[in-house]
């Protein structure tokens, strides 16, 4: 009887391992990053960098969420966030709240949610 196969093509966890050096998380700058963050290539690709780091710099020169990336990516979130940590490390990627900081801690227009609600109820 022969041993356990080993797949010849790294798509599962050992392309993860591959991808972020090992690396479980992400650290520094990037540790406040969720789904919604924004994120914009300060830098065009260059030579010698990883293929997802070159992806990622391509996609984002409009800006997309974390969530966005992923999904065109094909990439777990944790994943991912180690990969942008290093962009957002090397300054080649900047990470922005998706409310403008005015924003942020105003809460939700109530007559707003007040007339919808009143609409909702008539239904």
């Amino acid at each position: 009887m022969s041993g356990p196969r080993r797949p010849t093509d790294p798509s599962g966890l050992e392309r993860y391992y591959v991808l972020t050096g090992g690396r479980s998380g992400p650290g520094g700058s990037a540790s406040g990053l969720d789904v919604a963050t924004l994120i914009i290539s300060r830098a065009a690709p260059a030579p010698g960098l990883q293929h997802e780091h070159e992806e990622i710099l391509r996609l984002c020169r409009d800006p997309l969420s974390v969530a966005e990336l992923g999904a065109l990516l094909g990439l777990p979130f944790n994943i991912l966030a180690v990969l942008l940590s290093d962009l957002l490390d090397a300054g080649r990627v900047e990470a922005r709240d998706p409310l403008p900081a005015s924003a942020a801690g105003r809460g939700p227009d109530l007559a707003l949610l007040e007339e919808v609600l009143s609409g909702l109820q008539r239904l």
